[in-house]
């Protein structure tokens, strides 16, 4: 009988190697080595991965003779998945959905296997982490009820695939990929080998088939998504829900889509019901701001489409250590650092010896150019201890030479401004070209950091 062959695999990043490593050379982690064993490769195993197509021998074709059909989109109830996803569900799509655990990654796609069952689609949800007892009680609470709605509590992708050949399911919903076993790879089930095999079988079956099949992904202590890169590539979305366990609001953003941009982001409120989707994001962020704060600054940010005003907020002490420390939440802390050397050599603020902590409040990160003016104004308004105008906002990017630098999409950005009440805005002068700002919101154009300070803080 011939000796089994074994090889150690990273589960960070699936490197391969004949023997233990006690550091990856590829990922540069530790301890990350697991012995498998190699199976040989199967004809069945070689024929399911040969094709995309349903297995049908295909040829090249020229560029020009490929026809080409504009993806159509299936809406959900969810404005906000749907904005996420670039304007819908596409179908035979494979979109991969990571988050930390208890976030509401189940809830969410419980809600949406209802909604999509009530619109004549047939769906497939399949646990490998609960029980089909559990998934009701859970519909039930979220008021999930559908006759075309499948629990099927599997870990076996041999049995998965053999349902899906047969039911013939518009969408499959698999939750999660780390629990499911791929019953010719023998190793362990969440190893690299099993993830990578799951995650190919499940692509060729939404590619050949047409269902469009949502996967559940665990996440790291890191917060990356657990598995191999790979796993990443070979998708079509991937979709990070955000959160915070003690806040109620959960984020939906978007780091990688082939059908739509990866800048767009979804806000929900989790609720005894479910997940509630809120349309108005900035009234949220700004409910809880006291009228006359010090080291408070809003800022009129773009994420994808969507304006949403978000309260910077700042926070300076003087510096009981040599060095000042610099925090930032939400925010990028080079940016911060680099903000505030520009104010203490353009604006002569003696920054240098005051501890900064930073924040952008609701829980939202915010990291376009744009911020520039705001972060500056609030970081500035802390420093003097006076408090700036609440109905004020600001936007525009700041170079290191202290000016006042043009941002895109400042219609957009003024429009919702004015909308929720605000009666001035600060924005760089160059965008006062070749455009008419509306009567019912004064617009401000500053050209250096100095000139805004002077003008708002003077």
């Amino acid at each position: 009988m011939a000796k089994e062959k074994t090889q150690f695999v990273c589960q960070e990043c699936g490197y391969q190697a004949p023997r233990f490593l006690g550091r990856c050379p590829n990922c540069g982690k530790w301890n990350t080595f697991v012995e498998e064993v190699i199976a040989p490769a199967t004809t069945s195993a070689k024929a399911s991965t040969s094709s995309l197509v349903g297995g049908a021998v295909t040829k090249p074709e020229k560029l020009s003779a490929v026809s080409m059909e504009k993806e159509p989109r299936i809406k959900t109830q969810m404005g906000e998945l749907n904005r996420v996803l670039g304007g819908g569900v596409v179908p035979g799509s494979l979109v991969l959905i990571g988050g930390d655990p208890g976030i509401g990654k189940s809830t969410l796609l419980l809600q949406v296997s209802g909604q999509l069952s009530q619109a004549d689609g047939k769906v497939l949800y399949v646990s490998g982490e609960e029980s089909a007892n559990q998934i009701k009680m859970r519909a039930n609470r979220l008021g999930v009820a559908s006759d075309n709605l499948y629990l099927y509590p599997e870990t076996d992708m041999s049995r998965i695939r053999a349902n899906i050949n047969e039911m013939k399911p518009d969408y499959v919903v698999i939750d999660s990929v780390q629990t499911m076993s791929e019953p010719e790879i023998t190793s362990a089930i969440g190893s690299v080998s099993q993830i990578r095999q799951v995650t190919a079988e499940l692509m060729r079956i939404a590619k050949s088939q047409g269902v469009t099949i949502f996967v559940v992904g665990h996440v790291t202590k890191g917060g990356a998504i657990a598995g191999p890169k790979v796993l990443e590539h070979m998708v079509d979305t991937v979709l990070y829900f955000e959160g915070d366990l003690h806040h109620t609001y959960r984020i939906l953003r978007a780091v990688k889509n082939r059908f739509g941009s990866t800048n767009e982001l979804g806000i929900f409120e989790m609720q005894a019901s479910g997940l509630k989707e809120v349309k108005n994001p900035s009234e949220i962020f700004l409910e809880e701001r006291l009228k006359d704060a010090t080291g408070s600054a809003i800022v009129v940010s773009m994420e994808g489409t969507r304006p949403i005003l978000v309260e910077i907020q700042a926070l300076l002490t003087p510096s009981v250590f040599g060095n000042a420390q610099r925090t930032a939440s939400g925010l990028d802390r080079n940016r911060v650092s680099l903000i505030m050397a520009v104010l203490e050599k353009r604006a002569n603020l003696m920054l240098q010896n005051q501890d900064a902590y930073l924040k952008a409040a609701g829980g939202v990160k915010l990291d376009e150019p744009a911020i520039d003016l705001a972060l500056a104004i609030s970081i500035a308004s802390s420093y003097r201890d006076k408090g700036t105008n609440p109905n004020e906002c600001y936007v525009g990017e700041i170079g290191l030479t202290g000016e006042v630098r043009r941002v895109n999409r400042v219609e957009d950005r003024v429009k919702e401004a004015s909308k929720l009440g605000f009666k001035r805005i600060y924005i760089p002068k160059n965008n006062l070209k070749d455009w008419t700002p509306p009567t019912d919101i004064e617009v401000v154009g500053v050209a250096t950091l100095g000139e805004a300070l002077h003008k708002i803080l003077a």
